[in-house]
């Protein structure tokens, strides 16, 4: 995949980009979040995107990481804007557990859906996959076998879309991910083939 494409929103201090492979540095006290439980919005996380007005694709990369404090993390994002995107990474949460997990932020909301993972697992695939304005989240151990995450809607992703890579540590915590083997592919996701949709 040709990463001259991408660009950063937020640039980390320390970061290496070679033909294939991403690695980040993150910083103490980044995150992406808005409002929801917490009642607090952060929106100052690294990102590493490209952009598309393809309706139909699916975008897949293997991350590796090094997460040591509490909420480390790393993983796919869609960052349209601070109010509109979303997320799945692998969040670390102690040394016997990590949360896999999905954000979807939607004007200004977001929400979290997490399942807990051993944390001896250091590195994960994921795959993000777009069907105009729905898009389907996927995560797999070697890269050929996914499994679904989550699916959902994104109001503001009528059009262009930029999509791509991110980490960051939202405590007091530094650490290196490493993103490779970034591909866009034919739709993965395919057509619902049950219930035929309302008429609107």
């Amino acid at each position: 995949m040709n990463l001259n494409s991408f660009k950063w929103t937020r640039a980390p201090k320390a970061y290496t980009v070679n033909n294939d492979t991403v690695e980040i540095i993150t910083e103490p006290f980044t995150d992406l979040w808005q409002r929801t439980y917490y009642h607090f919005r952060n929106d100052n996380a690294p990102v590493f995107q490209t952009e598309t007005d393809e309706k139909y694709f699916s975008f897949v990369v293997k991350t590796e990481f090094d997460t040591k404090v509490r909420y480390d993390q790393s993983g796919i994002v869609m960052y349209l804007n601070s109010e509109n995107w979303l997320k799945a990474s692998i969040e670390y949460e102690n040394n016997e557990i990590q949360r896999l997990g999905s954000v979807v932020t939607n004007n200004g909301y977001s929400d979290w859906a997490s399942v807990d993972i051993d944390a001896s697992i250091k590195s994960i695939w994921f795959r993000l996959s777009r069907r105009e304005d729905d898009f389907c989240i996927e995560n797999s151990v070697d890269g050929v076998n996914f499994k679904q995450m989550r699916i959902c809607h994104m109001f503001n992703a009528k059009d262009k879309i930029k999509f791509g890579i991110y980490a960051c540590s939202p405590e007091n915590s530094s650490f290196k991910a490493v993103f490779s083997n970034l591909e866009i592919l034919e739709c993965k996701w395919l057509a619902h083939d049950g219930q035929k949709p309302d008429e609107e």
